[in-house]
């Protein structure tokens, strides 16, 4: 999958330890009986952040989440570190908040901060109660590893059915300061609009207010992760989170002038890219789906098409079998919910082989199956939609549906 950015945001190294003041780690403390895979992490700021967070719509809520919003409400939106592990999702638990702020007591302890400055989290399978004696046992030597260098086991210590660590960090300057933006994210199935099965960290160190962070936050989270499916379940314990520690120096983004849009497309770039890595690592998946709705008289509507089309099980496995079924492309734009002319509505089928019309103004067109079978080959596949109503556009992203998908949910439990 290729990284993409814009003029101005240049591509790093470094992940969420790629602005000034962060360091991170991650071991296998026990929780994952693998002491190959890596099940706790940490990410620690050397100074105060302003902090915000996004999470799961679902209404069973995991108990990181109840906590982590306690903390983030306590503080007034900052905090200084993030504790995470994967293998137990500490769901539906009945001792599941006191063992999440028992992570965060544990963490603060070492790092000599309070409880409510840290944020938590997990992942994997719902319904087991958490053993926390792994994690009181590793904790000190988890802070001890705390590094710039730290960030790739802090990545892959999150990592559940993932086959890849996601990183990627880009710096970019708000008047003459540079500043760095880096994330790290994980999730491959259980994944929907809503905020997906995703557990998302972003650090940086642009200054920008509490209330501001979180608006920016949340308008981008609207054009990234609730534009993510993979396989329409929307999971108990998504989030993402940013914490921003000012250590660049820049003057403090606190309203919604021109530093603050600079801050809110170097997230977009962050957040965009990583949404791309769980479209692309979806659980099975053996092509990445970007469905973009142009020309849409506004942002809803062209959103709510992308989507519909991209979450379809008949056109994901449409893209598995390589058919270029572009009836099932009209279905799910006819049944999404939302106001505009079907009879105005242009598709392409699109890859790097080309570019493959197969519908204009509501009605197919005839194409070459031959062609359409090289296009449709290569493991990214652009869904191309042209409304003809306004001048908005906006992207879904998602992955084809295959037998390994059931194959892996089918004994994800062992």
């Amino acid at each position: 999958m290729q990284i993409t950015t814009e003029e101005g945001f240049e591509l790093i190294e470094g992940g969420v330890c790629c602005a000034q003041g962060f360091m991170a780690a991650g071991l296998n403390c026990g929780i994952n009986p693998d002491k190959n895979k890596n099940d706790l992490c940490l990410i620690y700021s050397d100074t105060p952040c302003s902090a915000a967070a996004v999470y799961t719509l679902n209404k069973v809520k995991g108990a990181p989440i109840l906590v982590t919003k306690q903390h983030l409400l306590a503080t007034g939106g900052m905090a200084r570190a993030v504790i995470a592990n994967s293998k137990n999702a500490n769901t539906c638990n009945a001792d599941g908040e006191e063992k999440a702020q028992k992570m965060c007591e544990l963490a603060a302890e070492q790092l000599g901060i309070s409880a409510d400055e840290v944020i938590v989290a997990s992942t994997g399978v719902i319904g087991q109660p958490l053993p926390i004696e792994p994690v009181e046992a590793h904790i000190g030597e988890l802070v001890g590893k705390l590094s710039r260098e730290g960030h790739s086991d802090a990545a892959t210590a999150i990592m559940t059915t993932d086959t890849f660590a996601k990183e990627i960090a880009v710096s970019f300057e708000i008047g003459d300061v540079l500043c760095c933006i880096g994330g790290m994210a994980k999730g491959s199935g259980m994944i929907h609009p809503n905020m997906a099965t995703t557990l998302n960290f972003v650090t940086t160190d642009a200054a920008i207010a509490p209330e501001l962070v979180q608006k920016a936050l949340s308008e981008i989270v609207k054009v990234t992760y609730n534009c993510l499916s993979i396989d329409g379940d929307t999971s108990t314990n998504d989030m993402v989170c940013i914490l921003a520690n000012g250590q660049a120096g820049n003057e403090m983004i606190d309203s919604e002038d021109e530093k603050y849009e600079i801050f809110k497309k170097a997230l977009y770039i962050v957040l965009m890219n990583m949404t791309k890595m769980l479209a692309a690592d979806g659980e099975g998946a053996t092509k990445l789906l970007e469905c973009m709705v142009s020309e849409a008289h506004d942002l809803d509507t062209a959103i709510t098409v992308a989507k519909s089309v991209i979450r379809s099980p008949l056109l994901k496995c449409a893209m598995f079998g390589e058919d270029a079924n572009w009836g099932r492309v009209l279905c799910a734009i006819g049944y999404a919910d939302a106001e505009f002319d079907i009879s105005k509505v242009d598709v392409d089928l699109a890859s790097a082989e080309g570019v493959l019309p197969v519908c204009r103004n509501g009605a197919g067109v005839e194409f070459s199956e031959e062609f359409a079978k090289k296009v449709l080959a290569e493991d990214t596949i652009f869904i191309n939609i042209c409304l003809h109503e306004g001048d908005v556009t906006a992207k879904a992203w998602g992955c084809d549906l295959t037998y390994d998908y059931v194959k892996i949910n089918g004994d994800y439990r062992s």
